[in-house]
Formats: C-alpha cells, structure tokens, sequence
C-alpha cells in the first residue's frame, strides 16, 4: 500500500461525542448499549468498516447510516461487527432438562396435543436450536404424538448464515453426549457437521428484537422463547420493551427462559416465576 492509498485513521480518533452520537445511534436502532468500557473493540470494528468505504471521519459513516437506502446494508454491516457471538451445543443443559422433561408436557396437555412452536433468540450460530432439537429427540417420548416448529432468529445475518451451514468446530460440541455426536454429526477433517435432517427441523430468520415492525409479525406465535444472555446488553428501558416484546410473542401461559444471570422479575411483572426441578423460568399467565 502506497503512501497515497493509506487507510484511514482508525475511529478511535474520533471525539467522545462523536463516539457517544454513534453509540446513541446504535442503541436505538438495536437496544444495545455501546458502553465507554467498550470503546476499543468498538473502535477497532468501526475503524474496519470505514476501511472498506474508504471513509476517515465517525461523523460521515454515521451521516451515511442514517441516510442509508433500501434495507440498510453497511448498518447490517456493522450490526454483524458488534454483536458478540459465544455459544455451544447443550450450554445452560439445566434448561433443557425443564423443557424437556417438564414444560413440554405441560404445555401439550395445555394446547390438547397441537403443534408446539419454540423459539431460540439470538441463535447465533445455530448452536442452542439445534440443541433444542436434539434434547427433545432423545428426551422427550411426547415427540411422537405432538409437532413442534423451532424458530430460530438473530440480528446478525452472517452468524445466521453460518447456523444455516450447520458446521461446527471441536470445542463446540464438547459437551454433548458421544452417542447424540455419532448419530447427528459427520467429521469434516477438524469439524463436525450437523446431519441434514437437523438443519431441516429448525427455520432461520432474520430479527431485530428492538424493531416493533419487525417484532409484529411474530406475536402470539409462541410456547417457549429462549431468549438467553442478550438482555444484559441492554439499558433499563430496553429490557422492559424486549419484556414485553418477549411477552406478546408468547401465547398464554407459555414459557421465556434466561440466561444464568438474569432475571425477568429485575425487569418486568408481566411473568410469573416457575421452579421446576433442574430450572427456574418465566411464564405468561394462562389467562
């Protein structure tokens, strides 16, 4: 790279009120909260998406994102940058022991035997809804006679399209079971792919769960939202909205569960607390 073709400076550069308006942008278009402590991996991630536009000033990649035509592709863009991805298959597996031995029979004798509908929010990778699927294959008897749809969604486009592929790496499956690995997956070279009759019982979309137009098209759709470790990403005022967001997609008397470290009654009395033996988790009430 010549002298006249170098990159422009990184976006740490930019003023803290630049870095603060980019922040509050990104907030209200996601709910996700940029805070000061972030600022590096923010910088660095930013600083490579106005490499790629040619661009050298915060102020003028964020004059373009909120100008943006069509559908909003370099706010994908960077969306795909700053969401965080960490996950595996049977992670928080206490969850899946409820769901499976007790709040799916619940709910089939609630809903008389129709179709049950699950939905892992964020998915990233893929790796907590096919976990889904692979708990309740092996554990629960009541698959035979009842159906059940997994919805899987998340605001990242690329780790949806990574889910999709259905590839996954060594320290991903650690910690499922030999047998469920043997009879799911295929070794590719260092990697383990997942059988195509998994990938076909879950369904990927796209969303945005601080988006209410977006959120619209799936309410009163739901028996059971997963929705773990996001909402810590958000301030006060947006747990309460994903809350009820969360609650209108849920029919009555369906199920949210949460990662380790949260609490839907630190949020909203929408829900009520339900023990089960391996969990405790979150229910709309029947009526």
């Amino acid at each position: 790279m010549t002298a006249d073709q170098a990159a422009p400076p990184l976006a740490v550069d930019a003023s803290e009120d630049e870095y603060r308006r980019f922040s509050d942008f990104f907030h209200r278009r996601t709910g996700i909260q940029l805070g000061a402590g972030k600022r590096y991996f923010v910088d660095r991630r930013l600083s490579e998406r106005m490499a790629a536009l040619g661009m050298a000033s915060l102020r003028d990649y964020l004059a373009m994102l909120r100008f943006e035509d069509g559908e909003g592709a370099e706010l994908q863009q960077i969306i795909n940058a700053l969401t965080i991805n960490e996950t595996y298959f049977y992670r928080e597996e206490y969850q899946l022991r409820a769901l499976s031995a007790e709040i799916m029979p619940e709910l089939a004798t609630l809903r008389g035997g129709a179709p049950l509908r699950i939905w892992s929010l964020p998915c990233s990778t893929g790796e907590e809804p096919y976990s889904i699927a692979l708990h309740l294959l092996a554990n629960w008897p009541g698959l035979d006679r009842v159906d059940v749809e997994i919805v899987a969604s998340d605001i990242d486009t690329q780790v949806l399209a990574r889910a999709r592929a259905g590839l996954y790496e060594a320290r991903a499956v650690q910690h499922l079971p030999p047998a469920l690995l043997a009879e799911h997956f295929t070794r590719v070279g260092d990697a383990w792919r997942i059988s195509d009759t998994l990938q076909s019982v879950v369904r990927f979309t796209k969303v945005n769960l601080h988006d209410a137009a977006d959120m619209r098209r799936h309410r009163g759709l739901y028996d059971v939202v997963f929705c773990r470790n996001l909402l810590i990403y958000f301030d006060d005022v947006s747990r309460r909205l994903a809350a009820e967001t969360i609650y209108e997609a849920l029919r009555p008397g369906g199920f949210v569960c949460l990662g380790h470290s949260e609490s839907m009654s630190r949020i909203s009395s929408l829900f009520t607390i339900r023990k089960f033996r391996d969990a405790l988790v979150h229910q709309r009430a029947i009526a």
